[in-house]
């Protein structure tokens, strides 16, 4: 036993740690990828690059859809259009108006020049006259509810001085759009779908106008950077008004889908294939010797997920799916100078 142990033991210890370091040695020499013996290679390595898509056809549909809330449509001033007195009020606040119809009268006197002429002797005369009177009746700019009258009987007040405001009892929809919603709607449509939050069927809002909010409670923020994770800023927001016979009140929520523009049958690639969103963009294309090559484009409808193509590609054409990003970028996770910055 003592001849096993000292020797026996040691030495099949030593022999089955080269079995096993020999096998390492041909496991490791075989997934190299060299050709075998026997003209065998092994499963290629896997390639991390971009992989290469083709150009298709497909339908974009342009919807751009963002929360908004009902609004009371503004107040219309009322303004004096002369200089006088008040001289009678022809409604109280809180009446109905139509347009046209009469609110108030200033009166206000106009010199005459004097009457000139000559005596019984030949002598020039001048006789002064008495000046005339005259009234101008101011109007409702609009119908609605006259909600605020500004001035009282014997009023002094002056031309485009704000005698009252009139209500026009209407609501629109009203929503804050960020700067990609924008460019994604350079040619809006004059009308929007709306949905209320627990209100209505979806109905059709019309006269739909875009432009700066009119106050700067109407900046609200239109969402948030998924890559900053910080508010993004309106810029415009979208009007447009709400039917006569839908019932909503101001201050619901809502979803307004803005429809501008569908293309059927148009070539298309996927937003992480093309750098740009408007009008221009580029693309990479794999070269002769395999390094992408750029290539400039033009582009159409976005729907968000894919892009229309209207030059520069043709159908079938391979491109990189991912835009390039540098190693610059690369090596800054935080930055923002990468390809969409």
């Amino acid at each position: 036993m003592t001849v096993v142990r000292t020797w026996v033991l040691p030495v099949l210890r030593i022999m089955i740690w080269a079995v096993i370091a020999v096998a390492l040695v041909v496991l490791a020499f075989r997934g190299s990828g060299d050709t075998g013996p026997a003209g065998a290679t092994s499963a290629p390595g896997v390639d991390l690059g971009s992989p290469s898509i083709p150009v298709a056809r497909g339908t974009v549909t342009n919807t751009v859809s963002v929360q908004g809330a009902i609004a009371a449509d503004p107040a219309v001033p009322v303004k004096a259009t002369a200089a006088g007195t008040v001289s009678r009020l022809h409604v109280g606040a809180g009446a109905p108006v139509a347009a046209g119809d009469k609110l108030l009268d200033v009166r206000y006197e106009e010199e005459r020049d004097p009457v000139v002429g000559t005596d019984a002797e030949g002598n020039p005369t001048s006789t002064p006259r008495d000046p005339l009177v005259k009234v101008v009746t101011v109007t409702a700019p609009a119908a609605g509810r006259l909600a605020t009258l500004d001035v009282l009987k014997d009023q002094v007040v002056a031309v485009g001085d704000a005698v009252g405001t009139i209500s026009p009892g209407t609501l629109s929809v009203t929503a804050s759009l960020s700067q990609a919603d924008q460019f994604r709607l350079l040619s809006p449509p004059s009308t929007a779908e709306v949905t209320v939050t627990g209100g209505p069927a979806p109905f059709t809002c019309t006269g739909l106008t875009l432009g700066a909010p009119p106050g700067e409670g109407d900046q609200a923020d239109a969402g948030v950077d998924p890559m900053t994770g910080m508010p993004i800023a309106a810029t415009t927001t979208a009007r447009c008004a709400v039917p006569a016979g839908v019932t909503v009140f101001a201050g619901m929520a809502a979803t307004v889908a803005i429809q501008a523009g569908e293309v059927a049958d148009a070539l298309v690639l996927p937003v992480t294939a093309v750098q740009g969103s408007v009008q221009n963009g580029m693309v990479w294309v794999p070269g002769a010797d395999g390094a992408p090559e750029e290539r400039p484009v033009t582009l159409g409808l976005t729907d968000g997920q894919q892009v229309e193509i209207t030059g520069g590609l043709t159908e079938g054409e391979s491109v990189l799916e991912f835009v390039p990003v540098p190693d610059d970028a690369a090596a800054d996770p935080h930055g923002m100078g990468g390809p969409y910055g």
